[in-house]
């Protein structure tokens, strides 16, 4: 039986672990509670920039020897950015992870940001900004990013823009790490065959000189939408992509158990409802599902699908109604029961992975502020009701929560504008 601890040092750094004595590996991660929301606009991005030049070179090694010094012990080394934290992480076998955490330990906290990297970096992320507008089944997302949540971070590209990537300079990411990247927002979690104690020394020392503070704080997400939007970024494409969204759920709100169920039965299967009715029943779709977001104060469900242009009002039309099935119709229990064991049994098999176990730590530990136990999300997921799931899909499959971002050949959205108008009539 896995065991999890936490224990909070003296300088603010958070160090948690999950002791798994059968496995062979270690993941090691060290997280910092800032992202794309805690970004001014005329930053936006600094912290995806950052999360890079940290792989760039220290005082002590070069951004080779970084990599070598991971990866020459079998090792691999990664990283990631999402609105509300950064995660540096590794894999390495349960005898290798101390200096794999000294490696980790000196990008959090002695990377260089030469002036000649950051210019070179610049270019390697615009070229990354440029990738994600030529791959349109994600270039979708960000368009519906910026109708669910206009003129503020959460509506914002994690890479940032080419205006405010070519504002960045060294001094920004200077203040802006003293500012943020500091103890309190700070955690080091490891899953596998690790000892707490052990990982707890080791984390005192690799952190006796890291920045005093707080937890950042970021302003509250806002929509004063209160009818369906649209956007339509028209191109030659040979496919339709589209991004059907509603605003939900934070993370703390006790509607996201059936939400999640919600989603479970409407797309994230090849046995869910969407991908039954649009690809197998009508062949409408080569791909169409549905995912959830939550964050600190708000959330999305999401329906995804590449479609022929020519098909695309009436796949419309059919996403919406069985989306207003799963508002209107209690599901039968053979469903409900298939849903639940789904979800579940994807969380079980999660639990073999270290990886998982590690991530599962940083993120409630930066989410909710404790780990919440695995029993726990699976009691509460037993519970829901067939009625929870309607009157929670009720609750946010509503007009005044729906956006729609589009990128196809199609070259006018009246059409569009006019279902979309009938819809919250």
């Amino acid at each position: 039986m896995s065991t999890h601890q936490t224990t909070r040092l003296p300088n603010g750094v958070t160090v948690a672990s999950v002791t798994l004595p059968h496995t062979t590996s270690v993941s090691l991660g060290l997280w910092v509670g800032v992202g794309g929301r805690h970004e001014p606009a005329k930053l936006g991005g600094i912290s995806h920039f950052i999360e890079h030049m940290l792989f760039k070179g220290t005082a002590r090694r070069s951004a080779e020897q970084i990599s070598q010094s991971v990866e020459g012990i079998g090792g691999t080394l990664n990283a990631f950015t999402s609105e509300d934290h950064t995660c540096f992480y590794a894999r390495v076998t349960h005898d290798r992870w101390k200096p794999v955490a000294e490696v980790i330990a000196d990008m959090f906290l002695n990377s260089r940001f030469d002036v000649a990297d950051i210019a070179k970096e610049r270019n390697v992320i615009k070229e990354e900004l440029a990738s994600y507008y030529d791959q349109p089944q994600q270039y979708v997302h960000e368009l519906l990013n910026e109708l669910q949540w206009p003129d503020q971070p959460l509506g914002r590209s994690l890479t940032g823009s080419v205006e405010t990537l070519d504002r960045m300079r060294r001094a920004h990411f200077i203040d802006y790490l003293a500012k943020h990247y500091v103890s309190g927002a700070t955690l080091i979690c490891a899953a596998g065959r690790i000892e707490h104690a052990e990982l707890v020394e080791t984390a005192k020392k690799l952190t006796k000189h890291c920045r005093l503070g707080d937890q950042p704080n970021f302003a509250a997400a806002t929509n004063p939408q209160t009818r369906p939007t649209l956007r339509l970024d028209t191109r030659k494409t040979e496919q339709t992509q589209l991004a059907l969204g509603f605003r939900t759920a934070s993370r703390h709100d006790p509607r996201r158990f059936a939400l999640r169920l919600g989603n479970a039965l409407a797309g994230e299967t090849m046995s869910s409802r969407l991908f039954v009715e649009l690809r197998e029943n009508r062949g409408l779709a080569y791909d169409i599902h549905s995912s959830t977001s939550s964050f600190e104060d708000t959330g999305d469900f999401v329906v995804s699908a590449g479609l022929d242009a020519d098909h695309l009002e009436r796949s419309l039309k059919l996403i919406l109604r069985e989306l207003r099935r799963l508002a209107e119709e209690p599901v039968s229990p053979g469903e409900l029961k298939r849903a639940k064991d789904y979800v579940i049994g994807q969380m079980d098999l999660g639990l073999e992975s270290t990886e998982n176990h590690m991530m599962t730590l940083g993120e409630h530990l930066l989410g909710f502020g404790r780990i919440v136990e695995h029993d726990q999300i699976a009691k509460r997921l037993r519970a829901v009701r067939a009625s929870d799931i309607r009157r929670t899909m009720a609750d946010f499959l509503r007009p005044e929560r729906m956006s729609l971002a589009l990128v196809s050949p199609l070259k006018d959205g009246s059409g569009l504008e006019k279902l979309l108008a009938r819809v919250s009539a």
